[in-house]
C-alpha cells in the first residue's frame, strides 16, 4: 500500500527509525556478550519487557526478521545458531568509534600529514624548477607556459626544459601499528568489566586506522601468560582467559612484528589494567598477583626503554583507575617517552591524556 504513515512525534529518536534506535542498542549489547547473537537478542526481550521497546506495529520478532533483512545475522547451518556477520563486526566498531572518538567521516585519501615536501597527493602552494626524474604530472603547465612565454615572447612560442614549474605536494607518511589488548583474568576482576570498555578502545582504533588512514599497517596481539596475533574482525568476540598479565611477551611479539615492517614510522598502542603480573623464564612462568613485583615490572621498563632507543613510541590506554597502577602506566610511559590515556570505568569515552614527550595533559571527551 504507497502512503504516508504517520507516527506518534518522540523527541529522543533524532530522526531515526524504531529499527535503527533497537540496532544501536543490539550493537551495544553484542560487546558485553561477546558476539554472542542469541544472548544479546535475550537482553534485549528482557529490556523490551521493562521499557517497552516495541509496540503492537513493531515487536522483536519484526526487528529479528529486519536484521536478517540487512544482512546484519545470519543462520549457521553447521551449529544451528543464529550468528553476526561481517557487515555487524565493522558497525559495532564504527559504534565505537563514535562513541570514544567522536564522529569521524573517511577522507579522500586518509593519509597522516607532515610538513615535509615530497611525494603525496595534497597540493601545497609551492612551485620549483623542474629537475631530472620529476614526474610528468607534477609539473605544472600553467606557470610553465607563463615561464615560456616570458622568457621567449608569445609570437614564437617555445618551451624548454627551463621553463618547467613544478607544482610541490606535501609528504604523505605511513606509520606501521601494533594495538595491544590485555585479556587477562583481572580485566573482570573483582566484578569490574573492564574487558568491555577495552575491546570498545580496541574496536574504535581499529576502525579509525583502517578508515582514515587505510594506507597504514595494523597489527593486533593479545595477552595473557603469552602473546599471540588476532585478527580485526575477532575483535568482538574476544574474552579474558585464567590468565596472568605479561605485558611482557606482548611487547616483544609488538617488536618483533615491527621489525619485520618496512616503514620507519612505528608505534604501540597498549590497552590494559596496568599491571603486569607474569614473565615467561624459558619454559617456566614466573608469576606474582599481588601487587607489583619489581622483577616483571623491571623487565616492562627496559622494553619500554629499548623501545624508545627503536623510536617506537607507546600510548597506552589504561581501563582501571587504580591510583597504583596508574603510577606504573605513568613510569612506564615517561620511560617511553610516549603518551598515556587514564579512563575511568564509570565514564568511557573519557580520558585524562598525557603526552610526556611535550609535557602536554588535557581531558578528553
Amino acid at each position: 500500500m504507497i502512503g504516508n504513515r504517520f507516527v506518534k512525534f518522540d523527541p529522543n529518536a533524532n530522526g531515526k527509525s524504531r529499527f535503527e534506535q533497537l540496532l544501536d542498542l543490539f550493537m551495544q549489547l553484542l560487546t558485553y556478550t561477546n558476539g554472542d547473537v542469541s544472548e544479546a537478542l535475550q537482553w534485549m526481550n528482557e529490556l523490551d519487557k521493562k521499557y517497552q521497546l516495541t509496540d503492537d506495529e513493531y515487536g522483536m520478532g519484526d526487528f529479528i526478521d529486519d536484521l536478517r533483512e540487512n544482512g546484519y545475522i545470519r543462520d549457521d547451518n553447521q551449529t544451528g545458531q543464529i550468528v553476526i556477520t561481517p557487515k555487524s563486526e565493522q558497525g559495532i566498531r564504527k559504534k565505537s568509534l563514535e562513541e570514544i572518538f567522536g564522529k569521524l567521516k573517511k577522507t579522500k585519501q586518509g593519509d597522516h600529514n607532515t610538513f615535509k615536501p615530497g611525494q603525496g597527493e595534497e597540493i601545497s602552494p609551492d612551485h620549483r624548477p623542474f629537475q631530472f626524474g620529476d614526474m610528468l604530472e607534477q609539473i605544472d603547465f600553467t606557470e610553465s607556459i607563463r615561464n615560456a612565454q616570458i622568457n621567449h615572447g608569445v609570437e614564437s612560442f617555445n618551451m624548454q626544459e627551463d621553463d618547467l614549474q613544478i607544482r610541490e605536494t606535501d609528504f604523505k607518511a605511513q606509520t606501521s601499528t601494533v594495538l595491544m589488548i590485555d585479556i587477562s583474568h583481572s580485566m573482570i576482576l573483582y566484578g569490574e568489566d573492564r574487558i568491555t570498555p577495552a575491546k570498545k578502545v580496541a574496536m574504535a582504533l581499529s576502525e579509525l586506522i583502517t578508515t582514515k588512514y587505510p594506507k597504514d599497517t595494523l597489527d593486533i596481539v593479545v595477552f595473557g601468560n603469552d602473546a599471540w596475533p588476532v585478527e580485526i574482525k575477532d575483535l568482538p568476540y574476544l574474552q579474558v582467559g585464567p590468565y596472568h598479565t605479561n605485558t611482557v611477551a606482548g611487547l616483544e611479539l609488538a617488536m618483533d612484528i615491527l621489525r619485520r615492517r618496512k616503514n620507519p614510522n612505528k608505534q604501540i598502542f597498549m590497552i590494559t589494567d596496568g599491571k603486569p603480573t607474569c614473565l615467561k623464564i624459558g619454559k617456566r612462568y614466573y608469576k606474582n598477583s599481588f601487587g607489583l613485583d619489581r622483577k616483571i615490572t623491571a623487565r616492562c621498563l627496559n622494553l619500554a626503554a629499548q623501545c624508545k632507543k627503536l623510536k617506537i613510541p607507546i600510548t597506552t590506554f589504561m581501563i582501571a583507575s587504580d591510583p597504583y597502577l596508574q603510577r606504573f602506566v605513568t613510569e612506564f610511559t615517561e620511560t617511553n617517552n610516549g603518551k598515556a590515556f587514564f579512563a575511568s570505568l564509570d565514564k568511557l569515552g573519557t580520558f585524562i591524556f598525557k603526552d610526556f614527550e611535550s609535557g602536554k595533559r588535557k581531558t578528553v571527551y
